[in-house]
């Protein structure tokens, strides 16, 4: 049989809508009272030839049934009803197509790189927002708008390990999307699942697949052969070496990266918070990711055109960039209170701290006439010995006790142990650096590196030895009531946790984390105990991280002990408003990456508290603060963004040792000083701060009309529905089923729902199923604005729950079952109207062609409004307000409502099932059409090749979903 996309059908004892589809052989289905979610392909050969015998497998022409006059409600069943029908769509009829599928509210300037992209064939996008802005949201949203538009088939996000499984759940939970994972840990399971002959490239549509897995040559082959049209990269910094040599580990990143941006038609969005690390040439390999042109154009003196062009594909906002432009933005972010306090050695932990300086000391000067890399070496080994000592007792204990676990003399061999590339889950070491400063420190004492640094080329001397284990006894000896670090933090903690506040403690080493965890939980077991306390470090795998965070979140008071494994990328900010630095990072850019875990979008609290903390006679932290902790905050303060120290190959331990070692050196000596690198350090960092404001200036996008986004969000909100219609329709349906919702009165917005068995009683199955079974005390707390406060839950459109309720009540009034909760006929005598006027409930399709691309159905609830006597027709925009404000007036008895139910029915009958498109409706229906064709091209003004050819008509006939009537109140 022939049938038409949009068309309804009969087959297996229920009625379908035709959607569109790439195979002539088959057709797609869709169940009338559902959503394209539930729909089936059935091949048409086969479903004629079952047919000659099953005649329910018999694909037969059907129509929309009617309401019937006799089942008639109020008007609040309708409107119900209405508001189903609405948050039922997910090909929803507006311009942009992804809002119809996604979980979350995305702010209007969250929309502005979505209507970027759209503007570009292909999507070539840097997103470089700042941290907490919401990057995730805007890529997912672009991939999504992708996705459904069939402009992209087929998404790969590449991330460091740590990220996948965020990365995963962001897509499954806001954007309806169903990631697979692939990693190592993954990889096999996955190609088990495969069908025979194919890639498993190729048959997943939605990957998320750690970088340092892929970027190895026997991973990265087999995915070059299949790859995906679409390609988000996250932490895009990473992927960039800081020089042209090979032994970068990020070479090979970058080796794949650009691999996949040489096919001119692939969709690339990378997202970083810090695209310029202080390293030009760096930066400009990035742009070059976008376009090869970019790498070499001269970023402080672009003409107008390379401005312009740039800025395209490019978008860079602080939030200071976001507020000024979108003043609504003000509350969506919190207020970072940055504060500092310190603690003073006790005398054992001094004379353990200045017995190991003084080794140290010498260590360093034992390496003044050792090869430049060797000397490193040995710069290192005294500095992370510091380190360790000044984290904890208990970590310098470890680190010298250790020391032999290694006998190894080729350092160079031994650099992976200390300084992990970020793909560490690999065995593969070629491309580590020579130079341990560009690694990112792992949260394990780095014994081995001491070890090879310390020993000499004879072995290491008797007396070296009796001087570590001296060293070793000492910090042994330290109780944790001399630990003054130790207690002056409980004692901070106790004081947050007593104002209201939720701590994340970061540590640098795993045993300083651990050791730190136990005491806290002794310290808080009788001044709070109700404070949970969670350890978290790199000897957990990712699983076991996320869930012993969760399980933190379900106390009342939480302090979360945690190394830097969950210091980039990993979302904190929902149970926890606080950071203490126990360990001082020696790079504020680490240092920002922590405390951006909980001061982002998304964020409850109106201040999160930042607390730097350092020993007031360490000479270690005191330089960190004074050089880099201080100048990194003047200059956030005056940009409103951190700009990244700069990051040259082995600058931190010049610096270090230049200010530690050799400054008192020259002075004991009365030697003339050298040349100081810090000197050179801040004054390139100024030169960064400067271009960075000239840059964010440029390419803030505040060209960008905010009306715009602001019009795009509005005209989907019209078909799609708001926070508001959510929280109306939610409310108005769920008492009418038998849910008790109280309003917290402490937090207005907020409901309460009962879960008890006796409060649900009442409440059908369906609805009783999807409600949580893990609430505490049989309380829901929940909210209809997003970001939600903590322990509320968002009820957004797509909520599981609220897709539900509107399934249950549309199914319900399709199901011939009289009852009070939803109708399709309503009668209401009401002072809004002048005459007998039939508002009809239409669910219109529209076809929309473009070229080269699959035919799409997209639909939209529409209410227009018949005036029964005079026989002409109101526009969408009055008579919806006629149908959401009617409220009974005064009782109109039963016969007489079923007499104008059915006048009104045999009145619009006629003119609803016309064959071809007829008379005022018809017309409205293409005015329709053509204001939505206007609406794509609008949004994708700049892609010329999607708006040629582009076509966008309605398919007769509409649906009448509902009725109601409303008669004049006279007198």
């Amino acid at each position: 049989m022939s049938v038409q996309p949009g068309s309804v059908v009969r087959f297996r004892h229920r009625q379908w809508v035709v959607l569109p589809g790439d195979d002539v052989a088959t057709l797609v289905l869709r169940p009338l009272t559902a959503t394209t979610d539930d729909a089936i392909i059935v091949h048409r050969e086969l479903a004629q030839l079952l047919g000659h015998t099953v005649p329910s497998e018999r694909i037969e022409p059907d129509h929309f049934p009617m309401p019937d006059a006799q089942a008639i409600a109020d008007a609040e069943a309708v409107r119900l009803l209405w508001q189903a029908t609405r948050l039922q769509l997910r090909e929803g009829a507006a311009p942009l197509r992804s809002l119809g599928r996604i979980s979350v509210r995305p702010r209007p300037y969250q929309l502005v790189p979505l209507l970027m992209a759209l503007r570009l064939a292909p999507v070539r996008l840097l997103i470089a927002d700042d941290v907490g802005v919401g990057k995730t949201v805007e890529a997912g949203l672009i991939a999504r708008e992708l996705l459904d538009a069939g402009d992209a088939q087929r998404l790969a996000v590449l991330c460091p390990p740590a990220l996948c499984d965020q990365w995963a759940t962001e897509l499954r939970e806001k954007f309806h999307l169903e990631p697979v994972i692939v990693g190592p840990a993954t990889l096999g399971q996955l190609e088990r699942q495969l069908p025979p002959g194919r890639s498993l490239y190729q048959h997943y549509r939605v990957t998320v697949i750690s970088i340092d897995f892929l970027k190895l040559p026997r991973n990265r082959e087999p995915f070059l052969q299949h790859p995906p049209d679409l390609v988000i990269v996250d932490e895009a910094h990473g992927v960039v070496p800081a020089g042209a040599g090979e032994r970068d580990p990020r070479h090979l990143r970058y080796e794949l990266v650009s691999k996949l941006a040489r096919d001119p038609l692939r969709h690339l969005i990378l997202l970083t918070a810090t695209p310029h690390s202080g390293i030009r040439d760096a930066f400009q390999r990035l742009l070059g990711l976008l376009n090869p042109s970019f790498a070499s154009w001269p970023l402080d003196q672009l003409t107008p055109q390379q401005q312009r062009e740039l800025a395209r594909h490019l978008i860079q906002r602080t939030r200071a960039d976001i507020i000024t432009q979108w003043p609504e933005a003000r509350t969506l972010y919190p207020t970072r209170q940055a504060i500092e306090r310190t603690y003073t050695l006790s005398l054992p932990y001094r004379q353990f701290f200045e017995e190991t300086f003084a080794f140290c000391r010498d260590l360093v000067e034992r390496s003044r006439n050792l090869p430049d890399r060797q000397r490193r070496f040995q710069w290192w080994a005294a500095l992370t010995l510091l380190r360790c000592v000044m984290s904890s007792p208990h970590a310098g204990a470890e680190a010298l006790a250790r020391r032999h676990a290694a006998h190894d003399d080729e350092a160079t061999a031994l650099i992976p142990l200390l300084w992990a590339d970020e793909g560490s889950e690999e065995d593969d070491r070629s491309g580590l650096a020579l130079d341990p400063s560009e690694r990112l420190p792992s949260d394990e004492v780095p014994a081995t590196q001491l070890e090879a640094a310390i020993v000499a080329p004879n072995g290491l001397a008797e007396a070296t030895k009796r001087r570590l284990r001296q060293l070793e006894r000492l910090a042994r000896a330290i109780a944790p009531a001399d630990d003054s670090k130790l207690q002056q933090c409980i004692a901070i903690v106790r004081e947050l946790i007593e104002q209201g506040r939720n701590p994340v403690i970061w540590c640098i080493f795993i045993d300083t984390a651990e050791y730190l965890a136990a005491h806290l939980k002794q310290a808080l077991a009788a001044a709070a105990p109700d404070a949970a306390v969670g350890c978290v470090t790199g000897r957990l795998g990712d699983e076991e991280r996320r869930a012993r965070v969760a399980e933190l979140l379900q106390a009342p008071r939480r302090v979360l002990v945690a190394t830097d494994c969950l210091s980039e990328g990993v979302n904190l900010q929902e149970g926890f408003d606080a950071v203490i630095h126990y360990d001082l990072p020696w790079n504020p850019n680490r240092l920002e990456q922590r405390e951006g875990r909980v001061d982002r979008f998304g964020q409850p609290q109106p201040t999160v508290t930042a607390v730097r903390y350092y020993g007031r006679d360490n000479p270690v932290d005191a330089e960190v603060v004074e050089v880099l902790i201080r100048k990194a905050t003047q200059i956030r303060q005056a940009l409103g963004v951190h700009v990244p120290v700069p990051e040259d190959e082995g600058w931190l331990a010049e610096l270090l040792v230049h200010r530690l070692f050799e400054r008192p050196r020259q002075a004991q000596l009365a030697l003339p000083f050298g040349p100081d690198p810090t000197e050179q350090l801040l004054q390139r960092w100024d030169e960064d701060s400067q271009r960075e404001r000239a840059r964010r200036t440029r390419f803030a996008q505040a060209a960008i009309d905010p009306a715009a986004a602001i019009e795009e969000l509005n005209a989907c909100d019209a078909v799609l529905g708001t926070e508001a219609d959510v929280r109306d329709f939610v409310l108005g349906a769920g008492q009418r089923l038998g849910l008790h919702f109280v309003p917290d009165e402490a937090q207005p917005g907020v409901w309460t729902i009962d879960l008890s068995p006796a409060a649900l009683v009442t409440v059908p199955d369906a609805l009783r199923l999807a409600l949580p079974r893990d609430q505490r005390a049989g309380r829901w707390r929940i909210t209809f604005a997003d970001p939600p406060p903590a322990g509320v839950t968002a009820l957004v459109r797509n909520h599981p729950f609220v897709a539900t309720l509107a399934r249950y009540l549309f199914e319900l009034a399709f199901s011939g079952q009289a009852t009070a909760a939803v109708a399709r006929v309503g009668v209401v005598r009401t002072s809004l109207v002048r005459a007998v006027t039939a508002l009809a409930l239409l669910r219109v399709r529209y076809a929309v062609s473009r070229p080269n691309r699959p035919d799409t159905v997209l639909e939209e609830a529409l209410v227009v409004g018949y005036d029964l006597l005079a026989e002409t027709w109101l526009e969408p925009d009055q008579a919806l307000p006629l149908l959401e404000q009617a409220r009974p007036e005064a009782e109109v008895a039963l016969g007489e409502r079923r007499e104008l139910a059915a006048f009104a029915l045999d009145t619009l009958a006629p003119l609803l099932t016309q064959p071809e498109p007829h008379g005022p409706l018809g017309m409205l229906l293409e005015r329709r059409a053509e204001a939505l064709r206007a609406a794509y091209q609008r949004v994708r003004e700049a892609a010329q090749a999607s708006k040629r050819g582009l076509d966008v008509h309605p398919l007769w006939p509409p649906d009448l979903v509902a009725l109601l009537v409303a008669q004049p109140r006279l007198g």
